[in-house]
């Protein structure tokens, strides 16, 4: 059984930054994601990669700010997350999928992390 194991989330102020991290077990992952969900919103997407991590993918509200890598030695993705806005306030999930290509949607992904806690304040 596939397990995603986040850390990293917190409390920081409008500016600064947080690196999240997302430590897999349990089976071999491809393309991996972020999605985030604010309160009374739809969970989103953030940013994806694929299996090499050659191809990346993100949403254009965290481009320029956000980035995603992988470790697949230590079968871990990050998402390194500066210039943070009071808006980027969510619960912050890591997803994976058994296929090596970038996926888009939700249902595109078969596992899920427990959710972390990212809160900017003004």
């Amino acid at each position: 059984q596939v397990e995603l194991v986040e850390s990293g989330g917190g409390l920081v102020q409008a500016g600064g930054s947080l690196r999240l991290s997302c430590a897999a077990s349990g089976g071999t992952l491809y393309g991996m994601g972020w999605f985030r969900q604010a309160p009374a919103a739809e969970r989103e997407l953030v940013a994806a990669i694929t299996g090499t991590g050659s191809t990346t993918y993100y949403a254009d509200f965290v481009k320029g700010r956000f980035t995603i890598s992988r470790d697949n030695a230590k079968n871990t993705v990050f998402l390194q997350m500066n210039s943070l806005k009071p808006e980027d306030t969510a619960v912050y999930y890591c997803a994976a999928r058994r296929r090596w290509q970038i996926g888009l949607r939700r249902d595109e992904y078969e596992y899920w992390g427990q959710g972390s806690q990212v809160t900017v304040s003004s």
